[in-house]
């Protein structure tokens, strides 16, 4: 009986595991994902520059441009920690069976106990 509680523990503590890899996955993810598109959405801007005709056109753009990257990542990383504190709840959390046989143990103790 020991031994089968220690094996759900260690299934436990792995998917805390593996659910914190794959948090930590979309974090690094996302940050490449996020250093990619800035450098795309760069290449424009860079040429509008050597043209020193837009100068502080082209500035301004890249303030806009970087503040709104920044946001869009900046949420899917608030959305990742989120998601990843919820798996960590639901993975503390009783199994519903486990959860089904504590409520049901007294009375089957107070049953046999009738019986005699």
């Amino acid at each position: 009986m020991k031994e089968a509680r220690s094996r759900k523990g260690d299934g436990r503590a792995e998917a805390r595991r593996l659910a914190h890899l794959v948090q930590q996955a979309i974090d690094e993810g996302a940050d490449t994902v996020e250093e990619i598109h800035r450098s795309i959405a760069n290449l424009p801007l860079d040429v509008l520059e050597r043209l020193d005709v837009f100068e502080q056109t082209v500035k301004d753009v890249r303030k806009v441009q970087d503040t709104s990257i920044g946001a869009i990542y900046a949420l899917i990383h608030k959305v990742n920690r989120e998601v990843g504190k919820l798996a960590t709840e639901l993975l503390r959390r009783p199994t519903p069976r486990k959860t089904a046989l504590r409520k049901t143990a007294p009375r089957k103790a107070a049953t046999s106990a009738h019986a005699r």
